[in-house]
């Protein structure tokens, strides 16, 4: 299987299209289709139902899709750092990362590094902590930014200053809103909205055994598309203080749970790592900024 021929396949898969697949790439439409039947026989499956005018991935596709994109992100990673050895004129620094406010003490390591390298090029990604594991174990990601303990086993870690603190999103005309703080039995027989990681970690972590109690009618990765949910009147967002819209013009409110529950939040990276010099510079500033918020 070629590098060259996978990226072929994924401009077909993004277009629907062979011809406007084959305009795009700059080679012919014959070409092009030769290309992808001798995959298709390669891999001894058909990857496309083709019709009059589009075609469109087979279930096998859909598996190579997900598969030539993680090998194609590799290859261009890989491609990068080899072009950034010895200088650090520039380069890409790849970090996923958990939604957190305390983000912001990552944004203040990036922004002084930028502003001693300008070429240097910061790509976030979003994502719980089980999506930005395996992406890190599988070197698509410099850093990922989690909000659990660390395996220390595999990875080396920074811990973020300050902590996230876990409350309620809510409509402001709701009468729960009405008190300052929530706690369990406030919160009994009400619809939840919670992320995948918080369902299997930190909620059973604050509730313990009583988490049966509670009904959860739907999961979130995302925050924001949890805000919108409890705007709609959904539910209520379990989640971290500010990461909603809450202020005076926004029909939510935050109200912090009691007993209270805080999360910490750690940058992390596989053991025995060896970085770009882009991704090292911002490894240092972190260290250094760590050590001043101490």
């Amino acid at each position: 299987m070629e590098i060259r021929v996978l990226r072929y396949f994924l401009e077909v898969a993004r277009e629907g299209n062979i011809t406007h697949a084959a305009g795009r790439l700059h080679i012919s439409q014959p070409t092009l289709s030769k290309q992808l039947k001798d995959l298709e026989a390669e891999l001894g499956k058909k990857l496309f139902t083709r019709g009059s005018f589009s075609v469109r991935l087979t279930d096998e596709g859909m598996l190579l899709r997900k598969r030539a994109e993680d090998i194609l992100d590799m290859v261009d990673k890989t491609a990068d750092e080899f072009k950034a050895l010895g200088q650090i004129t520039g380069g890409d620094i790849h970090i996923g990362c958990a939604e957190s406010d305390s983000i912001r003490h990552l944004a203040r390591c990036i922004k002084a590094v930028q502003a001693r390298y300008p070429g240097i090029r910061v790509n976030l990604y979003s994502g719980d902590t089980e999506d930005l594991a395996q992406r890190l174990d599988r070197g698509l990601l410099d850093f990922a930014v989690i909000a659990e303990a660390v395996d220390l086993s595999k990875y080396n870690y920074l811990e973020l200053p300050g902590e996230d603190v876990w409350g309620v999103v809510m409509r402001k005309d709701v009468p729960l809103a009405q008190k300052e703080t929530v706690c369990l039995e406030d919160l009994l027989d009400l619809p939840l909205i919670v992320s995948r990681q918080g369902i299997r970690e930190d909620i059973p972590r604050l509730f313990g055994e009583q988490v049966d109690r509670l009904h959860f009618v739907a999961t979130i990765n995302l925050t924001y598309n949890g805000c919108v949910l409890a705007r709609e009147g959904l539910g209520y967002v379990l989640t971290f203080d500010k990461l909603a819209d809450t202020s005076e013009n926004s029909a939510l409110c935050f109200r912090p749970l009691m007993p209270e529950l805080k999360t910490k939040l750690y940058v992390v990276w596989k053991k025995y790592q060896v970085f770009t010099p882009a991704a090292q510079v911002l490894l240092e500033e972190m260290k250094a900024y760590d050590i001043v918020n101490q």
